[in-house]
């Protein structure tokens, strides 16, 4: 048993995430192949963030719901599966760009759990207040202040982190372009995966 800093942390040190995957039969190929796909869609997703330009509030939500989903669903995998890589990517960023980094991330999943919940988008997102060159893209929208979620229902724990994702929010995201969040993760998330790749214990040599 171990505390987790995040709670998708299944693994207290890599010589534990390199026995457990040992005993677990994995094709650690395939998982490469769908990490490496994964990768490959939220670049794409990411990236068109920059040049789609929605005809309607509609389909920018769409387009900022799909790009929440691939940043966050593949910094879950990482931390679960790979925690030790994923704090040394971190780690080689300068120092001031860790916590930047982290809370982008925790913001993010903010966003990702209430999206689960509630169906007003509006709430989070809006065009530019003043529209210049090159703010009809999706990219250029602005993250908006949103209250403080009620978590009473919630267990302490959650609680607590649920919280701490909010203030990343409101700290990281909040009066900020949609762009700017995202390229920012994004970018990290592409470093922490190749870390992942060129790793000996996370391919077929974990297995035998």
């Amino acid at each position: 048993m171990f505390a987790p800093r995040r709670e998708h942390a299944r693994f207290c040190s890599p010589g534990c995430r390199v026995a457990w995957n040992r005993d677990h039969s994995r094709d650690s190929a395939a998982e490469d192949r769908a990490l490496e796909w994964s990768i490959a869609g939220m670049r794409d997703v990411t990236e068109q963030l920059s040049v789609c330009q929605p005809a309607d509030q509609a389909a920018a939500f769409t387009a900022v719901t799909e790009a929440v989903w691939w940043v966050t669903i593949i910094d879950a995998r990482l931390v679960r599966q790979y925690t030790d890589l994923y704090d040394g990517a971190l780690a080689a960023r300068a120092a001031v760009q860790r916590p930047v980094i982290e809370g982008t991330l925790a913001g993010l999943r903010f966003v990702r759990n209430v999206m689960s919940d509630q169906a007003g988008w509006a709430d989070f997102i809006g065009p530019p207040v003043s529209p210049g060159a090159g703010d009809g893209v999706v990219a250029a929208w602005m993250w908006k202040r949103v209250p403080e979620p009620a978590l009473a229902p919630l267990p302490a724990q959650v609680q607590r982190w649920e919280l701490k994702r909010y203030w990343s929010y409101r700290q990281w995201l909040a009066d900020r372009p949609v762009g700017e969040a995202f390229g920012r993760a994004a970018a990290f998330l592409n470093l922490a995966a190749a870390r992942v790749a060129s790793a000996p214990d996370t391919g077929l040599l974990a297995n035998h």
